[in-house]
């Protein structure tokens, strides 16, 4: 199985959308902050100067994940990137999908200049955790989390780079 990443285009707008829709559907609610970022993509995340990166398989796009502009954190003046939208076919999950498009957005941070990436996530997306702390991501400590849009991110990660 051979997956391949690359930027994404207008075309892969609706793969984008349902991808999200299936895993946040699986186990959560949509927040205002998903709607946002999944009916406007072009506009939340690329128009706002932060990249898409698809996964595809075969021509089909099998995951999704993005990266938003520099946020600056409370407490330093270093460039941060933020990891949203992170996403991999139902029936292909752990096939390294989520690896792939990780490494493409840590390739992205670098060429952004970034200083660190953070993300946010659920205790309950073990996998994911898994994935994260596998490319060097470090759970942040209670007074270091940062406040979240989202009632069910429970952990934040960052990545120095």
């Amino acid at each position: 199985m051979t997956v391949t990443t690359r930027l994404y285009q207008a075309a892969d707008r609706r793969a984008f959308i349902d991808l999200n829709l299936d895993w946040i559907e699986e186990s959560f609610s949509v927040e205002k902050s998903d709607r946002d970022q999944l009916e406007r993509p072009e506009e939340s995340i690329l128009g706002a100067g932060g990249q898409i990166m698809v996964a595809e398989l075969n021509g089909d796009v099998v995951g999704t994940g993005a990266i938003l502009p520099p946020h600056h954190h409370p407490a330093d003046d270093r460039k941060w990137l933020e990891i949203v939208k992170m996403s991999a076919r139902k029936d292909l999950r752990g096939k390294g999908i989520g690896q792939a498009i990780l490494e493409a957005l840590i390739g992205q941070a670098r060429e952004m200049q970034a200083d660190a990436i953070w993300l946010e996530t659920n205790s309950d997306l073990t996998a994911a955790i898994g994935l994260y702390e596998k490319c060097d991501f470090r759970h942040l400590a209670h007074d270091e989390l940062w406040p979240t849009p989202y009632a069910r991110c429970n952990v934040q990660m960052v990545r120095e780079l």
